[in-house]
């Protein structure tokens, strides 16, 4: 297997500054050797993505706040990810906010619809993302990634790189969440998404959590993609987040939701997102997502 890693310095989608640098905190923590060391040939993307920062762009609508400007960052993505996949690779895209996982999904979700393979996807996050711009309370559109993946939200984010829906809602497993809207919790359950929140941890423990989850992907999909948001585990363990959010995912019980998923042999890709070097502790949580990818991959106690 040969891994691709594809920067993505974008805060466009969020409400504070510093996620942009996360691409950077990753490769700082050693993603690219830790990964290397593990047998793995790793390749950069050769051209970097441009991402304007905020104060050059322009709000026209504070419902879906940088649409333009997401929107051309996401499809110049989801064409870097597509063409990884044509070329053999397993991308590991690295942003970023979460609002990434449009362009990363929709350059999967092209490329097995052309192999006819069905996408997957467990996405792990304190927050559902399944606000729309009639939901949201900010405009934010890091808050939206996972609606527009299933075909909610506004046409320009939902037609990125293809007009057709990038994922069944069924394929997805949402594991983690603990801070949803109002509006957004109505969203997840009429959409049938395979929610999981804390509670549902704390009651079953994360591996029945897990092994529910793969079941029914396994009977569902070929493939599967992590998206992975470090405010999913909780700040005691990865303080360096924009919304940081009590309660979390602990550090082993994340390590098992990786090490699990990548013994089913069915992960393909895998994106981090919104880690905040401005708000960490000496790089603490960059490292934690590094060793949380070389789980993923299959880094094994023995």
């Amino acid at each position: 297997m040969r891994i691709k890693l594809i920067d993505v310095p974008m805060d466009l989608g969020a409400g504070r500054r510093g996620v942009d640098m996360g691409p950077s905190a990753l490769r700082l923590a050693g993603i690219k050797e830790k990964v290397s060391a593990m047998g793995f040939p790793v390749e950069d993307d050769q051209d970097d993505i441009f991402v304007p920062i905020p104060e050059h762009g322009h709000v026209e609508n504070n419902s879906l706040k940088f649409l333009k400007e997401i929107v051309t960052t996401c499809e110049h993505l989801a064409c870097r990810v597509e063409l990884a996949k044509e070329d053999g690779f397993f991308p590991i895209v690295m942003g970023g906010d979460h609002s990434i996982a449009i362009g990363t999904i929709a350059g999967l979700s092209s490329y097995y619809k052309k192999q006819g393979k069905k996408l997957g996807v467990v996405w792990v996050d304190a927050h559902a993302d399944m606000n729309t711009p009639e939901t949201s309370p900010t405009g934010n559109i890091h808050g939206m990634p996972l609606a527009v993946n299933i075909g909610l939200g506004a046409d320009e984010l939902i037609n990125l790189h293809g007009n057709f829906q990038k994922l069944d809602p069924k394929n997805v497993a949402l594991i983690g969440i603990r801070d949803l809207d109002r509006e957004e919790k109505r969203n997840v359950k009429a959409r049938g998404i395979n929610a999981y929140t804390m509670a549902d941890i704390d009651r079953l423990g994360i591996y029945a959590v897990i092994q529910e989850a793969i079941s029914i992907l396994k009977e569902r999909v070929d493939v599967i993609h992590i998206s992975f948001d470090v405010d999913g585990m909780d700040p005691g363990v990865a303080p360096g987040v924009g919304t940081p959010v009590p309660g979390g995912l602990r550090f082993r019980e994340t390590h098992l939701i990786m090490e699990t998923l990548a013994e089913t042999g069915m992960v393909g890709s895998m994106e981090i997102t919104e880690i905040n070097p401005i708000l960490d502790i000496r790089n603490q949580t960059a490292e934690t997502a590094v060793e949380m990818v070389c789980s993923a991959l299959g880094k094994t106690i023995l």
